[in-house]
């Protein structure tokens, strides 16, 4: 607990129960509002008073106008003068504000631009919001609510406020309110460069406010966590020399992401490389235990490993120990997509599980967001999937690898046999990675849903010419399935089953073209 102290020399009024009150008072409370934490303000009074009898410097800060007093008070900030005799020093008395070894950020109380002191309830509570949901990414470094708020009122150098917080990133925003409408304003900002590395602006209608206050909430928070991803990337990537192991463990992470959209086994590689090296110089890195299993899980979905049985094994091996060392939204996501492709045949209810845990741990982690609306689509409940896609879609929309997040949305509305509005969300991924072979995939089993052969068929090449290791697997184990069983009734899912078997035939060679006529 550190204090401010502030002293003033001069008269007060004693009341009969010894409580004491007066300009005097009133002149030592605002001295104290302008001492540092662990400092000590005094008046002009108190400085002639004890200047010579006391080993302290008295540094000037000028007159300063304070709330309630009528005339400048001239203040003074008390310094320890050096002594040749060397002093007791009070163990813990400093606290190491240098940076921590992951991402660090401070939220700063954001401003009512309304004028109307009511809304600060609304403001501080948007502040609050923020704070609370970051500190729900393990993978950052949230300085807490009372430390950022005593910059509440002040007009702050963001360099400054990053090195007395000891953060690399700060959060500040405007919230400004016009009869029933708000526009809430946020900034990301650099500390060491002073860089602005992300601004939004969300326009609302004030009905509901804790509607408002929760989806605004949701936005900023949502934006923040990615944007700090492909900072704290880019940095790792500029510093030259020797890396740590969180540098070394954010580099992977992002390699394996790139590696993601089309079967680059060399890349993938790359990162597997980056996470045993950021391992062997911290075994409790989180960071590159995630990177080896995302990074192994993408060598199982792409079937770009010899062995993918060993694959998977160390990758859950990875998630696993990162878990037991503290658990994370993205770790049970990364385990609930290794369930799900598990070699030999997926298993989707333990998958569902996980996917549902690491949700309901960070409901703002699109990372999270993403893997569960994938895998309820696939495992029976297509409309639930659907819905978390367009929420993880919704909290960050500016996300640079959205693709994902459309083809995903595609591959939901098959599920759903909503072929036309799958296809619209199909477009939109080609559209945004044109190299990104499961999206013509999707786009192949929507076509053929709506009979539209020919197009499934221009649309499946696409496929396997992105991805021919990937589609050839695929065909050969859907091939290799049953349509459907004995005496199940033939519903509208079952029918789809029985189509895309045919066109896949149609598609490997297996059938002659003309079957193609039973399809449309």
């Amino acid at each position: 607990m550190r204090f401010r102290v502030g002293v003033h020399l001069g008269e007060i009024i004693e009341k009969a129960d010894g409580t004491v009150y007066g300009d005097g008072v009133n002149i030592a409370a605002r001295l104290e509002s302008l001492a540092e934490p662990g400092g000590i303000t005094v008046s002009d009074s108190v400085r002639n008073a004890v200047k010579g009898k006391v080993d302290a410097t008295f540094d000037d800060l000028g007159e300063q106008v304070v709330k309630n007093i009528a005339e400048p008070v001239r203040a003074y900030r008390v310094g320890a003068e050096e002594s040749p005799v060397p002093k007791p020093s009070s163990a813990g008395a400093e606290i190491d504000l240098s940076l921590p070894d992951k991402p660090s950020i401070a939220v700063l109380p954001f401003t009512n631009m309304s004028g109307d002191p009511e809304q600060e309830y609304f403001t501080d509570g948007i502040s609050e919001d923020i704070i609370t949901e970051l500190s729900r990414f393990p993978s950052l470094f949230v300085i807490a609510r009372n430390s950022s708020f005593t910059y509440k009122g002040k007009s702050v150098d963001i360099k400054q406020v990053g090195k007395e917080l000891g953060v690399r990133y700060v959060l500040e925003g405007s919230i400004r309110k016009a009869a029933n409408r708000i526009r809430v304003t946020a900034q990301l900002i650099d500390t060491l460069t002073g860089s602005h590395i992300w601004a939004e602006k969300y326009d609302r209608v004030l009905e509901d406010i804790f509607a408002v206050q929760e989806e605004v909430t949701e936005c900023i928070v949502g934006a923040i966590a990615p944007q700090v991803d492909a900072a704290e990337t880019l940095r790792s990537r500029r510093r030259p020399g020797n890396l740590t192991a969180y540098e070394l463990a954010v580099h992977a992470s992002a390699l394996a992401a790139e590696s993601q959209q089309k079967s680059d086994v060399a890349v993938r590689n790359e990162a597997l490389r980056l996470a045993r090296e950021a391992l062997a110089l911290d075994a409790q890195s989180v960071q590159a235990l995630f990177a080896m299993a995302y990074a192994q899980w993408l060598h199982v979905v792409w079937h770009t490993t010899d062995d993918r049985q060993a694959a998977w094994r160390e990758a859950m091996d990875a998630v696993m120990r990162g878990i037991s060392i503290g658990p994370s939204s993205p770790l049970h996501a990364m385990r609930a997509l290794l369930l799900a492709f598990a070699p030999g045949g997926g298993r989707w209810d333990e998958a569902r599980m996980e996917a549902e845990l690491a949700w309901r741990l960070n409901p703002q982690d699109v990372f999270a967001l993403a893997p569960c609306g994938y895998i309820l689509a696939n495992a029976g409940q297509p409309s639930e999937g659907i819905r978390l896609l367009e929420r993880a879609l919704r909290i960050n929309p500016r996300d640079p690898r959205a693709f994902f997040l459309y083809a995903n949305l595609a591959n939901a509305h098959l599920a759903a046999r909503e072929y036309a509005k799958g296809l619209e969300w199909a477009r939109r991924a080609t559209a945004s990675a044109p190299d990104y072979g499961e999206a013509y995939l999707h786009t192949a089993g929507l076509y053929v849903g709506l009979g539209d052969i020919d197009k499934a068929k221009t649309a499946f090449e696409r496929a396997r010419a992105l991805a021919p290791e990937y589609v050839q697997h695929l065909v050969q184990r859907r091939l290799r399935s049953e349509t459907s069983s004995p005496g199940e009734p033939v519903d509208g899912g079952t029918e789809f089953r029985r189509r895309f078997h045919i066109f896949l035939r149609i598609a490997a060679g297996l059938e002659d073209a003309s079957a193609a006529d039973a399809l449309r």
